[in-house]
């Protein structure tokens, strides 16, 4: 197989998800239109909803590419070094990760009080939830690492770790997809929005696509397994 062909294996299964969520969430608008009242700086909640559904995919295709233009070819480690070619890539996926966030919230303003549940229910939610996405957080800053979680193995062939085992990942192998993303419902749930709600769901279903065409495949290539 082509280096080539290696950067975009499996990359028609991310394409066909993909389409299948955008048509899922059109086909659930157009279903419950109410679904996109409101407006937040002169933008309506039709606008920050389908901003709020592109960022998570500007941001996985970002990830996809460097990643495998890096794990395949070296093409920014070899003209500027490991170290400042990744820097600059977490840069940017920073900016993006934390983009997903406050378009969420965003989105949630402009939607705010469109959710038909009962305020219990809403913030007893978000109180369990949160503990658990706090200590996911704990977990990778302390022992899985930020860089690793940033995909500090493809940039540096060197690096050799093994799976870690520790804090919320001896309960799971995958904590940062199980976990990570719940504290994009945390809007929703707050403001009693169903778009944000929507689109929080969308981000959740969709970082399982980059998983598992983009991310378990790699992990096969530089560990040769993946955990569990």
């Amino acid at each position: 197989m082509t280096a080539y062909n290696k950067i975009f294996k499996y990359q028609i299964w991310h394409l066909l998800a993909l389409s299948v969520l955008v048509y899922t969430i059109k086909f659930y608008i157009e279903k419950n239109p109410d679904i996109l009242t409101g407006s937040y700086w002169g933008a309506n909640t039709h606008a920050w909803l389908w901003l709020a559904i592109t960022i998570p995919v500007v941001h996985q295709i970002y990830v996809l590419v460097i990643w495998r233009l890096e794990l395949y070819q070296r093409t920014f480690s070899s003209r500027f070094g490991v170290q400042r070619a990744f820097k600059v890539y977490a840069a940017g996926f920073s900016v993006l990760f934390a983009s997903r966030l406050i378009f969420i919230i965003f989105l949630a303003i402009s939607n705010r009080n469109s959710l038909k549940i009962e305020p219990a229910i809403a913030y007893s939610i978000a109180a369990l939830i949160t503990p658990l996405i706090i200590y996911l957080f704990y977990s990778v800053k302390n022992y899985f690492t930020i860089e690793r979680a940033y995909g500090i193995d493809h940039f540096d062939k060197n690096y050799s770790e093994p799976y870690v085992k520790q804090g919320i990942f001896k309960y799971t192998d995958n904590g940062m997809y199980v976990f990570g993303l719940m504290i994009l419902y945390l809007p929703g749930l707050l403001l009693f929005s169903e778009a944000a709600i929507l689109v929080a769901l969308f981000n959740h279903v969709y970082i399982w696509v980059h998983y598992y065409v983009t991310e378990r495949p790699d992990m096969l290539e530089i560990y040769g397994k993946v955990p569990g």
